[in-house]
């Protein structure tokens, strides 16, 4: 009998990638939307914070283990901002493409165009969980003058990859997987997972 995890989103992309990474170990992902699991402001200030509030919300009214991702993007021009108002920069109830909008008028005229996605996986085995298990990574790359490509989400058109030399967006799913900061930290809960079975 496989144990069930809730997943403390409501991204279905994030739903398949997890269910597909962690099916060799007999686990069954079930997005939090099975259960009406209620929205939980991310209060924190830090990306690890907003992902264990995430998770500790789904554990406790689902009452199974769970996991939550927080991830954004950090522009070093910009102070690190987005950061944790990644989904949020141009404000409330907003599309990706406006968040993008923003971003680019903020860096209109700045040379300076480092970037990194960062990602943080928290897994707990129920809401009081003293000791979770943490896995962050980051994506090193910079912002573009503009969009490119029609894959991904969010900011993914205009964040340029140097090793594959074209942006996020024109990466296969299979190549962003493999490269990408939330296929690293999935990397990382897999072998922790695989420590701990």
């Amino acid at each position: 009998m496989s144990q069930r995890i809730v997943l403390a989103t409501g991204n279905q992309g994030k739903v398949k990638e997890l269910a597909v990474m962690l099916s060799e170990l007999n686990i069954d992902i079930v997005p939090q939307s099975q259960f009406n699991v209620s929205e939980v402001a991310e209060t924190g200030t830090t990306f690890v914070e907003n992902a264990i509030i995430k998770a500790r919300h789904a554990a406790k009214e689902t009452g199974l283990p769970a996991i939550a991702d927080d991830s954004g993007i950090e522009v070093d021009a910009l102070n690190g901002a987005p950061g944790v108002y990644s989904a949020r920069y141009a404000g409330t109830n907003v599309t990706d493409q406006d968040n993008i909008d923003k971003l680019l008028h903020e860096l209109a005229g700045n040379a300076e165009r480092i970037a990194r996605f960062w990602c943080v996986l928290v897994y707990i085995r129920h809401e009081h969980d003293p000791t979770p298990i943490i896995c962050q990574a980051s994506w090193e790359g910079e912002i573009t003058q503009t969009q490119q490509g029609r894959e991904g989400f969010g900011y993914d058109p205009v964040f340029y990859v140097p090793s594959e030399g074209c942006t996020s967006a024109q990466l296969t799913k299979d190549q962003k997987n493999a490269l990408s900061h939330r296929g690293q930290a999935l990397k990382m809960l897999l072998a922790q997972f695989k420590a701990i079975a």
